[in-house]
């Protein structure tokens, strides 16, 4: 697994005229002309995008002057697996596929809290069967999994549940810009 790929293989970068609502850094720009209204129920933070045709759509969630962020990024994230039908889950493999995205949400965002100063903004993209988790912090350094991995340690095991758990994940850092934005995909089951 790449923590300094940008982009997985399937290059979803977004376009480079900026025509997919994506800003330099990846993320829905707040004026774009794709942004939907929130759901009913939905936070301030919550920025709905659909894409056209292809089914992409992207929830963001802001952390400024939030508290108990983690509890807030799982039932955000609950929230969304709801709205795209992850939630709730008719097979034992479709609900197993759900809590690993609300585990990878709780590992990204506590490592933000622990090791970067806590998070700054969170997305969620559901573009057919993968779902995208980014979260961006103004943290140096560089999440990796710790090796060897020691199952029988308390902590550190985050980035190690979150390698095991993705298709892949990685790291964006834009020049001349503090932080970061980690990312993760999970794919739905067959």
């Amino acid at each position: 697994m790449s923590t300094t790929r940008p982009y997985p293989p399937g290059d979803r970068r977004p376009e480079p005229s900026g025509a997919s609502g994506a800003s330099e850094r990846g993320a829905p720009e707040t004026g774009a002309s794709e942004r939907g209204a929130p759901e009913s129920g939905a936070s301030d933070g919550d920025v709905v995008v659909s894409s056209g045709g292809r089914g992409r759509q992207v929830r963001r969630l802001s952390f400024e002057g939030e508290s108990g962020v983690v509890p807030l990024a799982r039932d955000f994230t609950r929230q969304a697996l709801y709205a795209w039908g992850w939630l709730p889950a008719a097979t034992a493999d479709q609900r197993a596929a759900a809590e690993d995205v609300l585990l990878v949400v709780s590992e990204l965002v506590t490592n933000a809290c622990l090791h970067a100063e806590g998070p700054d903004e969170m997305w969620i993209t559901c573009d057919r069967k993968v779902i995208r988790v980014e979260v961006s912090d103004k943290g140096t350094g560089q999440p990796s999994p710790r090796t060897p991995h020691r199952a029988g340690r308390p902590g550190g095991h985050g980035m190690f549940i979150v390698q095991r758990l993705c298709l892949d994940w990685g790291v964006v850092r834009t020049p001349g810009v503090s932080g970061k934005r980690v990312w993760a995909e999970l794919g739905a089951p067959a």
